[in-house]
């Protein structure tokens, strides 16, 4: 792999989390409204995802010359909502990516309370898909049920299982099976977007290229606690064969006490 330039340090894969962002995380409980029925609110949300963030999401992948493999596998699922489970390694193309694979089709995003919370980007964020982990339990249920009118509405709903950012990371890190009782609680698809990086010439930078993959679905000869696993380890190894396209290192993360 290509010489890194710098090396970041980590304790835990599960919990360290790189993003730098510094924000507080926004309490929500059952009182947060996933989904409005204020034509005004609709408005502007139809103005801020199709008019302001598409186009940006297109010109980025322009840019950046982002390149999707393996597209096809969607094709038999226009219209139909499913779970899609990503490697969570650059902020930009994270939140952008979704919008130019399933276009025209509008993404949701099961993102951390702290993304709402931004002072104006967090209302803009929730009007371009954001769905927020409720932080009590008496929340769960509206989330849960925004989730399953999304899916039934036709919409891919997009899950980072990783939790955390590590940028530019080139594997995949162990997440938990928490996230898939989703898709076995609603027996619906699944699909995996793998980022990886890729030697881009003489540029500084990495090429960015996503592998999707699936459709995957829950294994119903299982109990539900099992479907999650079963269905949380044949993505999880698919991901982690993906990233072993992965062939520039723009950072070179290494473990504490390994150094």
């Amino acid at each position: 792999m290509e010489q890194t330039k710098r090396v970041i340090y980590y304790t835990d894969e599960l919990n360290d989390d790189f993003a730098n962002s510094n924000v507080k995380p926004k309490v929500i409980d059952a009182k947060y409204k996933y989904i409005s029925k204020n034509p005004i609110y609709k408005l502007f949300t139809f103005i801020a995802y199709r008019i302001i963030a598409t186009p940006i999401a297109f010109m980025f992948k322009w840019c950046r010359g982002i390149k999707y493999e393996n597209k096809q596998v969607l094709k038999k699922f226009k219209g139909k909502g499913y779970f899609v489970y990503a490697n969570h390694t650059n902020m930009a193309s994270d939140v952008l990516s979704p919008h130019t694979i399933s276009f025209p089709t509008k993404t949701y995003m099961v993102v951390a309370s702290e993304n709402v919370n931004i002072p104006i980007i967090g209302g803009v964020t929730k009007m371009l898909g954001a769905m927020p982990i409720p932080s009590t339990l008496d929340g769960m249920r509206n989330f849960v049920n925004a989730i399953e009118k999304r899916v039934v509405q036709g919409h891919p709903v997009i899950i980072y299982p990783e939790a955390h950012i590590w940028p530019y990371y080139t594997g995949v890190r162990p997440f938990k099976s928490t996230s898939f009782r989703y898709p076995v609680k609603f027996q619906d698809a699944s699909f995996c977007y793998t980022t990886t990086y890729q030697q881009n010439g003489k540029k500084k930078k990495p090429k960015i290229v996503i592998y999707i993959d699936g459709p995957f679905y829950p294994d119903k000869k299982l109990d539900l606690k099992a479907q999650q696993e079963d269905l949380r380890n044949r993505i999880y190894n698919c991901m982690l064969e993906r990233s072993k396209n992965s062939n520039f290192k723009y950072y070179d993360y290494v473990k504490r006490g390994n150094e």
